[in-house]
């Protein structure tokens, strides 16, 4: 269906983006993204998988390169158009979308270094891409640390006796990476390219960390097995490991001086995207429990004739407005900020993935036994919502990072805009 937008001043532009964007979220995503979700998590990334067409679709219709700038061959989206577009893809499929805007993620980052040369080495022939053949992926969890690894806060981030489990140690003109990423890295198991977080200085802790970007094809990589999952299992995830991989010095891109900054500014930008998501699942989750509260009869009449069912659809719908509107105004200012305004973009993420949480929960009640069982969406959606939470960082990790930049920052008085 076509939902009604509060705002008001949807150009033409706007609302094509947004229709394109929803009939192929509904057409080629939603059908996709059920297929996978019943696959085996190996099937899911074989060479035989639908997954791979999707995402030749995709960048056949450019969705991975809209809101890149049209110097490096980006559409030029604005953000307000990214966010639009984004929303839609997520209602379509959570993972499929989340594959999609991960395949970004390492080319977003390395156009925020205004490095030209790694711009033309690795950002222009993405936008360039049209059958998919290069993607990212952010490799950063380990077998030993999840959120820890993005909390600068915490007060082990300088201690030395804790280390990643990827170390770079320099060699000439080189650095050599040895170690390990986990089975949570999303799109390991299909990206070729990876963004990843290295141990530089083991002296300093986790502070001593660096972000470099490669090819997964390189001498020494190997991948482990699809990770199996309960919720997103329509976004591929597996371990990544490193056995004397060398790279140029040119590829590690952010040291142990300001480390802790990149950190706080990467999640800035990535939290923001995953309150989208959480948007995107939500409205699903509301539009599929409106259409069966209209054709569940229960004492004689549809659920939604019932005056408390009214009630519970109507708080659904309102939270899913007040998302949407929180996830809009973050991401159009941390589209636009430098450096993102980090306790935001945390607080649209807690924020919109708890919330997605109640409304697909309370979706499935409304469901009621139907709603565990496969042949209602909403089943997918629950497990899918739960995931959520805990992904790019876990809610109270980043509610602790969150309060920890309050403390000095607010009130804010002013924000650096790149127009």
């Amino acid at each position: 269906m076509t939902y009604f937008d509060l705002n008001l001043n949807l150009t033409d532009e706007d609302k094509a983006i947004r229709d394109a964007a929803h009939k192929f979220a509904k057409e080629v995503m939603r059908p996709i993204g059920i297929e996978l979700d019943r696959m085996s998590a190996e099937e899911t990334v074989a060479a035989s998988s639908p997954i791979w067409g999707f995402l030749k679709q995709a960048y056949e219709l450019g969705y991975h390169k809209g809101a890149f700038p049209a110097e490096v061959g980006g559409l030029g989206f604005t953000p307000f158009q990214s966010h639009l577009m984004m929303e839609e893809l997520f209602w379509g499929s959570t993972g499929l979308a989340a594959t999609l805007l991960l395949a970004t993620w390492p080319y977003v980052k390395i156009l925020h270094t205004m490095d030209m040369d790694l711009i033309g080495e690795f950002v222009t022939p993405f936008c360039q891409c049209t059958d998919a053949s290069i993607t990212g992926c952010w490799a950063v969890t380990e077998p030993d640390h999840g959120s820890d690894t993005l909390n600068p806060a915490g007060d082990f981030w300088t201690d030395p006796k804790i280390k990643m489990q990827i170390s770079a140690k320099p060699d000439g003109d080189e650095w050599v990476l040895n170690g390990q990423k986990s089975a949570w890295v999303s799109c390991g198991p299909t990206a070729s390219h990876a963004l990843v977080n290295v141990h530089l200085d083991t002296t300093k802790g986790m502070a001593g960390g660096g972000v470099c970007v490669l090819p997964l094809d390189l001498p020494g990589i190997t991948r482990g097995k699809a990770l199996e999952k309960h919720g997103a299992r329509d976004l591929p995830q597996g371990e990544l490991f490193f056995d004397n991989v060398r790279i140029p010095k040119r590829w590690m891109f952010a040291g142990p001086e300001g480390y802790g900054d990149w950190v706080i500014g990467n999640l800035g930008f990535g939290n923001t995207g995953v309150s989208v998501g959480a948007v995107g699942l939500a409205r699903a989750g509301f539009e599929e429990t409106l259409a069966y509260a209209k054709e569940r009869v229960q004492g004689g009449k549809p659920l939604i004739e019932h005056y408390s069912m009214k009630v519970r659809i109507h708080r659904m719908f309102a939270k899913v407005e007040a998302m949407r509107a929180m996830s809009r105004a973050v991401w159009e200012v941390n589209a636009r900020a430098f450096p993102p305004l980090s306790e935001y973009a945390y607080a649209a993420k807690t924020f919109c993935t708890e919330t997605a949480v109640e409304v697909i929960d309370e979706g499935l009640q409304i469901h009621g036994a139907n709603g565990l069982t496969k042949e209602y969406y909403i089943e997918k959606l629950w497990r899918d919502a739960r995931s959520l939470t805990i992904a790019d960082g876990e809610s109270s990790v980043l509610n602790c990072l969150g309060g920890h930049i309050l403390k000095d920052t607010f009130p804010r008085t002013s924000v650096n805009l790149i127009m």
